[in-house]
């Protein structure tokens, strides 16, 4: 049974087609600053003039460059090292300001001149609790550096984008591209390329967007043989080639080094003999990253900024902007308690200062109801300008910003969205700037309110309406999110999202904030071939490295039921093979703690989405072992779990609350088993041998939120509370079950019966 709609569907898919066909011009317009002579010669300010005219408006608009400024993102595979190669980016870019004698604004404006703040750079970035207990980044973030070049008479100003890994966070990475003019591409130099090495890059170059590629994690011993022999090298040619890199793309520099230790070279021998000597070259100098900077400011492109109205060959100074019309679109929105709405993102063109009027245009092929913009949207008085630096907030000195620039503005219209434009109300744009296509999602889950014996103990808000409140507000931002009104049941609501970790990270943010729910298991999210009328469903690139020992056991897993594909596999000299299958999303449903358990810990599993195909029929979810369910309400006692863990691996502990239809453990035979946890050893005067008897358990298997949504059965839900995660049946009553499951077998024997008939 699926809980996503066709009317949902269909919506869904238009609004995907909409995005994706509005994104042609900008794809045209990268595609023209790429073939008219816009490499940026090293340390150059010169702006460049390319004539682009909107078709759908009696405008045109001349594409012109910002000078002193870079726009790039650092993207990678998850766990390549490109949070702390951000971290040493801002290092050096601090010392460099130090050691400045004097700093001078980058294009005429003085928008670097605040010290940077002695603070901890260690993993600077990920800010987030939840980022800080998972080492993992989940959500986009932007910092300025001030850089001076080691002669000290060049002052830039590098805006550098800290971009997820994870490909459940992909969307981050597609709405942030399209402020940057190049991408900083961080591979594990002993891995090579990964599925969201690929993503990301594909994401890159489709942009036309200039790549650097550095091999991270250079000192490592399973990184200098293949340094030596060239292998991840030439992976990531063919993968370049793969994706349809121009001649200029794929003139991309290679550096290599280690971000943990600080230091960078572009001479694969020097490298060597770096990771050898522990930082110092051939020539006995010590390293830093300087060297990533200044490859940045030589191959990547200075900011494009569009230029209205007649067009001159002369280099354009940031004073040049001030008769131009604003433009900016929004990349992040936020609320501040005492400075209200707020938006980042870049400015496209113009200026913009404290106290300006700004109006709002939506956002085109967006999902919104609103009529098209006529320049008559909602308009506000922009109260405070804010640049990132680390990730810190700082008020921008003098408060005016122009074309190129990534900036934080307060005091915007209360219904700003991501990827809406904000333009000047005297001097208007004349259509909303076009927004990064986003991938669709894959699957979705119903939110509602906790229903079960022990709602409202634990949590504050418990409202299936506040609920549903906090979920939409998570669409402001988190853009590849969506959110709906069950057709079913008006208490629930629904959300499509990219895989089981974005779900299970927004879960643990709302459960910290108070809020009690429940969440029913995951369905994926199908559509019909407009052409052929067939049922198509997502598939996804898996790529699983494991031991060589483990391998056939991570095939079995993966081809049988689950209905994946072997479409490469590799062994290397270490004991490793790497295994990438084509899988239907549905069949890695709960994969991640099952290959965990039966490989011992030593698969490393990352997926990535490829495209709708058609559906697969009916797929095994692994293994068929039933559950232990509670039939009595209390604590759970010492004396009853200890016979109890014979039956199976438990998932709760002596003291812990229980109820009826409560999930406390996994069944070792197939099929739900009955149980009670809180039988409390008999009280009495008859004496037995085993009186003094210690009680010896097992410790309780334990399960994130996201394992717990792969996890769980068609009949079960996650009850989520500030202090509990639990699994129970959906519905409680054991007659009722028992009376469903019976009917359920009748009716499957019947059509088996007519099946064989035929």
């Amino acid at each position: 049974m699926s809980y996503v709609s066709s009317n949902a569907r269909r919506s869904i898919a238009s609004v995907g087609s909409q995005i994706h066909t509005n994104y042609s011009s900008r794809q045209r317009e990268y595609a023209l600053l790429n073939n008219k002579s816009c490499t940026a010669h090293p340390f150059s300010s010169a702006a460049t003039e390319i004539e682009l005219v909107d078709d759908n408006t009696a405008t045109s608009y001349t594409i012109k460059r910002r000078q002193g400024v870079r726009n790039v993102a650092i993207v990678a595979h998850v766990d390549h090292g490109k949070t702390t190669l951000v971290d040493e980016l801002l290092k050096v870019a601090a010392a460099s300001s130090k050691n400045a004698s004097s700093t001078k604004a980058a294009g005429g404006s003085d928008n670097n001149s605040a010290d940077d703040a002695e603070v901890d750079l260690n993993r600077l970035m990920d800010s987030g609790d939840l980022e800080k207990e998972r080492g993992i980044t989940i959500t986009s973030k932007v910092t300025r550096l001030n850089y001076t070049t080691n002669d000290g008479e060049n002052n830039y100003i590098i805006n550098v984008v800290d971009t997820p890994g994870h490909a459940d966070f992909a969307g981050e990475v597609d709405r942030i591209l399209g402020t940057v003019d190049g991408v900083v591409l961080v591979v594990d130099a002993g891995e090579g390329p990964k599925s969201q090495t690929k993503y990301v890059l594909s994401c890159a170059l489709n942009l036309g967007l200039k790549p650097i590629v550095v091999l991270n994690k250079a000192d490592r011993e399973e990184s200098l043989g293949r340094l030596e022999g060239g292998e991840t090298e030439l992976e990531l040619m063919d993968l370049f080639e793969a994706l349809g890199a121009d001649d200029n793309q794929m003139e991309y520099r290679t550096l290599y080094g280690s971000a943990r230790g600080g230091w960078i070279t572009e001479d694969v021998e020097n490298a060597i003999k770096i990771a050898n000597d522990g930082g110092v070259d051939k020539d006995g100098v010590s390293s830093n990253m300087s060297g990533l900077l200044n490859a940045i400011l030589e191959d990547i492109p200075e900011p494009h900024l569009h230029w209205y109205g007649e067009s001159s060959g002369d280099e354009k100074n940031v004073s040049d902007f001030a008769g131009q019309p604003f433009s900016m679109t929004a990349t992040t929105v936020g609320m501040d308690p005492y400075l209200g709405r707020t938006c980042t993102g870049r400015i496209y063109s113009g200026q913009i200062k404290i106290g300006d009027a700004v109006t709002l245009l939506k956002r085109q092929g967006g999902s919104y109801s609103e009529a098209a913009n006529n320049g008559s949207g909602p308009s506000s008085s922009v109260t405070g300008l804010f640049v990132n630096r680390g990730v810190s907030r700082a008020s921008l000195e003098p408060a005016v910003a122009s074309a190129g620039d990534i900036v934080t503005l307060a005091g915007i219209p209360e219904s700003m969205k991501v990827g809406d434009t904000l333009t000047s109300t005297d001097n208007q744009v004349s259509n909303a700037i076009d927004t990064p296509p986003l991938a669709p999602p894959t699957l979705s889950c119903l939110f509602g309110a906790n229903n079960g014996p022990l709602a409202g103990r634990e949590g504050t808000i418990v409202a299936s309406s506040r609920v549903r409140s906090r979920l939409i507000n998570e669409t402001d931002n988190n853009v590849t999110l969506t959110v709906e009104l069950c057709e079913a049941d008006a208490e629930k609501t629904v959300v499509f999202g990219r895989g089981e970790l974005q779900i299970g990270i927004l879960v643990e943010q709302m459960r910290r904030e108070g809020y009690e729910m429940i969440i029913t298991p995951p369905q994926i999210i199908t559509s019909t071939c407009p052409t052929t009328g067939q049922q198509l469903e997502p598939y996804e690139e898996v790529v699983v490295d494991v031991d060589s020992e483990y391998s056939g056991t991570v095939v079995n897993a993966l081809t049988g039921s689950r209905k994946g594909v072997l479409v490469e596999m590799v062994d290397d000299a270490q004991g490793k093979a790497r295994l990438k299958f084509e899988i239907p999303s549905r069949g890695l449903l709960g994969f991640g703690p099952e290959i965990a358990t039966a490989t011992r810990g030593t698969a490393v599993m990352h997926h990535m989405y490829l495209e709708d195909r058609e559906y697969a029929g009916p797929i095994g979810r692994g293994s068929d072992r039933g559950k232990l369910v509670c039939n009595e309400m209390g604590k759970a006692t010492l004396f009853a779990l200890e016979s109890l863990q014979a039956r199976g691996t438990l998932f709760v502990e002596p003291g812990e609350m229980v109820y009826p239809g409560m999930v406390i453990g996994e069944n070792a035979k197939s099929g739900d088993l009955e149980v009670n946890p809180v039988r409390a050893k008999a009280t009495s005067n008859m004496r037995t041998q085993s009186k003094d008897e210690k009680l010896y358990l097992t410790p309780p298997k334990k399960f994130s939120i996201e394992e717990l949504i792969g996890y769980m059965s068609d009949d079960e839900v996650i009850e989520v509370t500030p202090q509990s995660v639990r699994l129970r049946k959906a519905e409680l009553d054991s007659g009722v079950r028992e009376r469903a499951a019976r009917a359920k077998k009748k009716q499957m024997d019947a059509l088996k019966a007519k099946g064989g008939k035929k």
